[in-house]
C-alpha cells in the first residue's frame, strides 16, 4: 500500500544504495568493474555483475517513481504496509535486508585446515552425524555473533566455507562443504505445515546453479499466520538472523523444506554433536550454576533463551554472565507462563524449566498488559500489527515520548499522540538510521531492537 504524505509535509528524497559485487567474484562483469573502477564507472551497455545491473536499474525505478508521486515538489517516499500480524524483527546494525540473496557459491569440497589447505577429498556424501535442533540453531548462531563475512572462496576458522551452502553444512555438522545441488541427499523433503527449527529451505535452480541458488536455515515461524520466519542465512555482507517471508525475498514458490536426516527428536548427551561453545551445552547444568553471586557462561545462555521466549524488559543492557535479579525476574515470569505457583516458580532454573527453554516448549513470556515499563526498565514490545496507518494504541503514544526524549522527534507538527502516522514513522527511521541501519533496517516500523534500544 503506498501512502502519500500531506501538502504540507515536506518529505526528503530517498535515499537509495547500489549494490557493490564483492571482490572474490570471478564473474567477467565483475572482474572487469575491479580493473576499471580507479578510473571510471562501467556503463550498463558494458556489462558488468547481473546484481549490479539489477540494482542500477531500481534505483533509476524508484528514482522515475519518486518524481512521479512527489509530483515535483520533492520524491514521495513509498510505504510497503507489512503483512498484518508479522514480527518485525530488526536485523544485525548495518545489515540490509536484502530480497534477494545475491550469493553466489562454490561446489563441494572437504573442509579446510588451519593453513586453508584442504583436509580430505569431496567423495560421496559421508554418513550423516546425529544432531540435536538446540545445537544445531547454536551452531548457527555461533556465525551470527561472529559476524562471519560471506565468500564463496574464503573458509572460517571451523573449515567451513563462507558462503550459504556452507554454512547449512557447518550448522548440520556435516564434515564436508556441500552445495545446493547435493545437501538434499542429507535431508528429506518435508511439508510446510512439518518445518521446525533446524529445518532447511532450499532453493536449487538448475538454470543458473552457482549464482541463481540459495539456502537458508529455519529458526522458527515469526507469526501466527504463518507467513513469515526467522531465516538463519550467510548472505552479503555477513551471516544474518531475519524475518522473512515464506518462502524467500523472491522465487518464494521454489524454495522447499527439507529435514536434515541425522537430526534428533531429543536431546543429546556429551556426543561430537554438542555445541562446541563452552557453556552453552543443552544439558541442564545444575541448579548450583544459578542464584545469587554465580557468574558462569550458563547464566548468560539462560539470558539469551529467555530473552527468545519474551523476556526483553528485564534485560535493558542484554544478559550477563553474572547472576541478576533480571535473571530472577525473567526465569519467574517464564515460569508462571507455564502456569507454575509456588516453590515451582521461584525464579531459579531447574531441569524442567532448562528443557522447555533448549527445546522450545511451553509458553512464551506474555508482554504487560498496559504497556508499562517491567521490572528491568524496558516497557514490553507491543507487537508489529499496534504500527500500523490508522491504528491508535497507548503504546505509539509512548514511542513518540521517547522519540522526542532522544532527540527524534523532528517530524512531529503538534504533541505526539496515540495514533499511529506518519510522522511517527519518519522519526522513528531517523532513529534507525543513527543506529547506522540502512534499507528495509530502516523502513520506520519499531521492531523488538529498535524498541529495546528507545527504551534502554
Amino acid at each position: 500500500m503506498t501512502m502519500l504524505p500531506p501538502a504540507d509535509v515536506q518529505m526528503p528524497m530517498p535515499v537509495f544504495e547500489e549494490y557493490e559485487p564483492a571482490g572474490d567474484c570471478a564473474c567477467a562483469g565483475c572482474a572487469r568493474h575491479r580493473s576499471l573502477a580507479r578510473t571510471r564507472a562501467i556503463p550498463l551497455r558494458d556489462g558488468g555483475h547481473r546484481a549490479a545491473r539489477g540494482a542500477r536499474r531500481a534505483l533509476l525505478l524508484a528514482t522515475a517513481a519518486g518524481a512521479v508521486l512527489g509530483g515535483g515538489g520533492g520524491a514521495a517516499v513509498a510505504v510497503t504496509d507489512a503483512v498484518p500480524g508479522a514480527v518485525a524483527l530488526d536485523p544485525v546494525p548495518g545489515t540490509a535486508a536484502l530480497d534477494d540473496p545475491g550469493t553466489p557459491q562454490g561446489g563441494r569440497t572437504p573442509l579446510h585446515g588451519p593453513k586453508g589447505g584442504p583436509v580430505g577429498k569431496p567423495g560421496a556424501p559421508a554418513a550423516v552425524r546425529r544432531i540435536d535442533r538446540t545445537t544445531i540453531i547454536t551452531r548457527a548462531k555461533l556465525w551470527l555473533e561472529a559476524k562471519v563475512p560471506y565468500s564463496m572462496s574464503e573458509y572460517w576458522t571451523d573449515g567451513y566455507r563462507q558462503d550459504c551452502s556452507g554454512f547449512v553444512s557447518m550448522a548440520w555438522n556435516l564434515g564436508t562443504n556441500e552445495w545446493t545441488g547435493s545437501l538434499d541427499k542429507f535431508a528429506t523433503k518435508i511439508t510446510k505445515a512439518d518445518l521446525l527449527p533446524g529445518d532447511m529451505l532450499l532453493f536449487h535452480n538448475p538454470a543458473d546453479p552457482s549464482n541463481g541458488s540459495h539456502v537458508v536455515l529455519f529458526g522458527g515461524w515469526a507469526d501466527d499466520t504463518r507467513t513469515h520466519y526467522i531465516a538463519y542465512e550467510q548472505t552479503r555482507p555477513t551471516t544474518r538472523r531475519l524475518a522473512t517471508p515464506y518462502g524467500y525475498w523472491s522465487n518464494a514458490t521454489k524454495y522447499l523444506p527439507y529435514r536434515f536426516k541425522g537430526v534428533t527428536s531429543g536431546l543429546l548427551g556429551n556426543g561430537p554433536a554438542q555445541d562446541p561453545k563452552p557453556g552453552t551445552s543443552t544439558a541442564f547444568p545444575g541448579a548450583n550454576k544459578f542464584g545469587p553471586g554465580r557468574t558462569n557462561d550458563h547464566v548468560a545462555h539462560l539470558g539469551r533463551m529467555l530473552i527468545d521466549r519474551g523476556a526483553y524488559r528485564f534485560y535493558p543492557k542484554g544478559p550477563s554472565r553474572t547472576w541478576s535479579e533480571a535473571d530472577r525476574l525473567a526465569t519467574q515470569a517464564f515460569q508462571l507462563a507455564q502456569g507454575w505457583t509456588g516453590a515451582e516458580a521461584d525464579g531459579i532454573p531447574g531441569a524442567h524449566t532448562w528443557r522447555l527453554l533448549v527445546e522450545r516448549q511451553g509458553m512464551d513470556i506474555p508482554p504487560t498488559v498496559t504497556g508499562a515499563p517491567g521490572p528491568g526498565g524496558v516497557r514490553a514490545y507491543p507487537g508489529a500489527s499496534v504500527f500500523r496507518p490508522g491504528r491508535s494504541h497507548e503504546a505509539v503514544a509512548a514511542l513518540a515520548r521517547q522519540l522526542v526524549k532522544k532527540g527524534f522527534g523532528t517530524y512531529y507538527t503538534t504533541g505526539p499522540d496515540s495514533r499511529w502516522g506518519e510522522a511517527d514513522r519518519r522519526n522513528v527511521e531517523a532513529f534507525q538510521r543513527a543506529q547506522g541501519w540502512r534499507g528495509a533496517s530502516a523502513d520506520g516500523y519499531p521492531g523488538p531492537e529498535t524498541w529495546r534500544r528507545l527504551f534502554a
